[in-house]
């Protein structure tokens, strides 16, 4: 280990951030108490979730919350049917990101077909309903206002139908205020589903589907609000000298392609397809990687606690196993 650097970056990212110089032994490792009587609250290690991308038989489960505060939720879930109810937010977007399968979404703004790497915002107030077969997706519940800032791909459009063998129905209607959570349900009562489909021919805003591909090593924003950012970031050969520590945000990564290993003095996490870590404000942390990596970050200024039990947690390496997993990577990626 030996000098590396480290970016100190503020939200909203709009200025230069700071760089600093750093002895990488010392940046990952405990601080020591020179006074008796002194000492500091322990270093918890990063919470990891892991969930395969593919989708995985099995009977209904509903969304599974990850991460959550008093101003945003982070869930995962897989779909191999179509939702019982249409759902209006009363205080938040709902965001997705369509990991894997297909996805009808159907809205008052139109219905789209969404596959593996779209990316879509509902916005705050607007009742959608989804048909899911053997997919799984990724949602975020934020404040408004976000704005649409990637690149858009397609729009939704009025359909009827909006897929083939549907057929007009009654169904459930229910509007929630939570962060689009459950048990908070303010009002539930039947709707034609027919006439929430035909809203859209008088509504003037449709979906933007937005993409996920990525061109740059630069993080490209998808979304960005006030207190609230989601990006994709794509690395190629990468020896993990350069450090980031964001001052005001908490950020969780979700590994979406390739294989990094994520460093800190928090912990070490293989971050493979599938993988969310959740990386506290203020903590520093690079990624070593040989090949090509793309992940999703998501950063806020409120903070996330992970309310998934099923959670694991960072490992600690000492400097000669990260040295050497350097080595391998960084010697296999330099001709």
């Amino acid at each position: 280990m030996g000098i590396v650097t480290e970016h100190f970056e503020v939200f909203p990212f709009d200025r230069p951030a700071r760089v600093f110089k750093r002895d990488e032994g010392e940046l990952l490792s405990r601080a020591v108490p020179k006074m008796p009587g002194v000492s500091w609250d322990p270093i918890p290690p990063l919470k990891i979730v892991r969930f395969d991308q593919a989708y995985q038989d099995g009977a209904f489960i509903p969304p599974r919350i990850l991460w959550e505060g008093e101003t945003g939720r982070i869930e995962w879930m897989q779909m191999n049917f179509r939702q019982p109810m249409y759902h209006r937010n009363l205080d938040v977007d709902e965001m997705s990101y369509q990991i894997r399968g297909g996805r009808t979404l159907m809205t008052e703004y139109g219905t789209v077909e969404l596959t593996d790497g779209d990316f879509v915002r509902i916005p705050v107030g607007v009742a959608h309903d989804n048909y899911g077969r053997r997919a799984s997706h990724i949602l975020w519940y934020f404040p408004t206002p976000l704005d649409d800032v990637g690149e858009v791909v397609r729009t939704s459009e009025v359909l009827i139908p909006p897929f083939e063998g549907w057929k007009p129905d009654i169904v459930n209607e229910v509007h929630t205020d939570c962060l689009g959570g459950r048990h908070c349900d303010r009002a539930v009562q039947l709707s034609d589903e027919q006439l929430i489909l035909e809203q859209g021919y008088t509504e003037t805003e449709r979906l933007k589907v937005l993409s996920s591909e990525v061109t740059s090593e630069e993080t490209q924003w998808i979304w960005r609000g006030e207190h609230h950012a989601i990006g994709i970031i794509g690395i190629t050969d990468s020896d993990g000298t350069v450090y980031t520590r964001r001052r005001n945000v908490d950020e969780v990564q979700y590994q979406v392609e390739g294989t990094r290993l994520l460093i800190s003095a928090n912990g070490v996490v293989e971050m493979t397809p599938g993988t969310f870590t959740h990386i506290p404000v203020g903590v520093a942390y690079a990624s070593i990687v040989h090949g090509t990596s793309k992940h999703i970050t998501t950063v806020t200024t409120g903070k996330l606690d992970c309310v998934w039990e099923g959670a694991d947690e960072s490992e600690q390496w000492d400097a000669e196993r990260i040295d050497g997993y350097r080595a391998k990577a960084f010697s296999a990626a330099v001709p």
